[in-house]
């Protein structure tokens, strides 16, 4: 085991080789500036949508029901119309909505 975490420590001093462990050591390199990039875009698109629930809560729109109805819109129309229908349902089974249509 010794001898197996030496050869590691060895490898990764050697700067001349590409390759550490087998492992292309750019290449892994590359991966990971394209993912902190990417995580960092992430993070200003979160915090660009916050600001736009933000305007719209400025100017007397409820978040609740903006958030409710971008989901919805993410649903194929079917799986809308099948999710709306078990919510019709167990809300008339608790005396909390309309009468089901048959």
């Amino acid at each position: 085991m010794k001898e197996a975490v030496d050869a590691v420590r060895r490898s990764q001093r050697d700067e001349s080789s590409p390759y550490t462990n087998g492992v292309a050591r750019d290449q892994l390199r590359a991966f990971v500036e394209r993912i902190e990039r990417l995580d960092e875009e992430r993070k200003t698109i979160v915090d660009d949508i916050k600001d736009v629930y933000a305007e719209a809560k400025g100017t007397g729109f409820d978040t609740k029901a903006l958030r409710k109805v971008i989901a919805l819109r993410k649903l194929d129309p079917v799986e809308r119309a099948e999710q709306e229908a078990i919510l019709d349902t167990y809300l008339h089974a608790l005396g909390m909505g309309p009468e089901p249509s048959e």
